[in-house]
């Protein structure tokens, strides 16, 4: 058998916040992680949408990017951002 080549293998304590809120138009479930690894940007998993997406302040005004990111509509992502600013 070949011996793995990884190109990392690091381990992080990392602080995660399981959140679950009523949009308008459907639940929302999130997981957040918190680390050192991604320079102060939150990775944010959608549980239900099977999508994640590493955020961070910058990101959250970038026209279109959760919308990309996780499949949502317009509306979602509105209602995401307004949350996601309380939190990252």
């Amino acid at each position: 058998m070949e011996e793995r080549f990884f190109l990392y293998d690091d381990t992080y304590d990392t602080k995660t916040r399981f959140v679950s809120f009523m949009g308008e138009s459907s639940r929302v479930d999130l997981a957040l992680l918190v680390t050192d690894r991604f320079y102060g940007k939150t990775l944010v998993l959608d549980m239900q949408g099977n999508r994640f997406a590493i955020i961070g302040p910058d990101d959250l005004e970038e026209p279109g990017y959760l919308e990309h990111a996780f499949g949502l509509t317009e509306d979602e992502a509105a209602e995401w951002k307004d949350f996601l600013y309380e939190v990252i």
